[in-house]
């Protein structure tokens, strides 16, 4: 078997999360991974869109933001942002929204504003930019993040993006919204939202995790399904490919 680590376990199940065909909305950072490695493989003809306004984007590097000229040298067509959120985005165009997060809580909602009290901050973070929209219009959201007690808080310090409020009922009677989150990924295991409390719950646990790792790293008393799946390893092509794509940003972003 070949080895791998924990971070490309995580990229490789995100990835696998996309089907081929889906139009994807797709956040900086692990989910601009995913998503290209899903296109890169079993997903040719995902549809990846970013912020900045760029439609079907097939970057050969991975982007340092939404404004990387990558994405626009390598997009069928590059609109205004005004379009791609009121015509794309808000017209229900868009099958998954792929985000990240600094923190998430248990019912899904993100934190991307600050840290620690809203008057007196202890960090400033870089704001929800289009991630409170994608979440709201996106058909459901799809979201990874690496797995610690910082990252995985019981109730998040700001809600910066909804998932499914303080109490599970925050899209409740909302017409014209999109499932929210419906799975999260990270280097540990696979959570979805409960059908009817909607709280985060594990369904499946990476293979050598258990579930004192999960609950070590999680900020609140995790709950996980009955019937616990084993997530499917990384095949040997995910990994070279997700590692020469990985190796091919650092040497342009080194100006290599």
């Amino acid at each position: 078997m070949t080895d791998y680590t924990s971070a490309e376990m995580m990229t490789v199940t995100a990835a696998r999360a996309l089907e081929n065909g889906m139009t994807c909305f797709v956040g900086i950072g692990l989910p601009s991974e995913a998503a290209n490695l899903a296109r890169l493989t079993h997903a040719p003809d995902v549809v990846l869109i970013y912020e900045s306004g760029t439609l079907q984007t097939k970057p050969e590097v991975l982007p340092l933001s939404i404004g990387d000229g990558e994405l626009c040298e390598s997009a069928l067509t590059t609109v205004a942002v005004p379009e791609m959120f009121r015509y794309w985005l808000q017209g229900g165009k868009v099958n998954v929204g792929f985000l990240g997060t600094a923190q998430i809580d248990r019912f899904a909602n993100l934190n991307t504003t600050l840290i620690g009290d809203y008057q007196s901050p202890k960090v400033r973070l870089p704001g929800g930019g289009g991630a409170p929209e994608i979440a709201t219009n996106a058909g459901e959201v799809f979201i990874t993040l690496k797995h610690s007690k910082r990252a995985f808080v019981k109730d998040v310090d700001f809600v910066t993006t909804l998932g499914f409020g303080r109490d599970g009922k925050g899209r409740d009677g909302v017409p014209n919204i999109g499932k929210g989150p419906t799975r999260v990924i990270t280097d540990l295991c696979v959570m979805k939202p409960d059908p009817a409390t909607k709280e985060l719950t594990v369904v499946s646990l990476h293979p050598g995790v258990t579930r004192d790792d999960v609950i070590q790293a999680t900020g609140w008393e995790i709950r996980f399904a009955e019937t616990l799946e084993s997530t499917p390893v990384p095949e040997a092509n995910e990994l070279e490919i997700l590692r020469e794509l990985k190796a091919r940003t650092d040497r342009k972003h080194a100006g290599a």
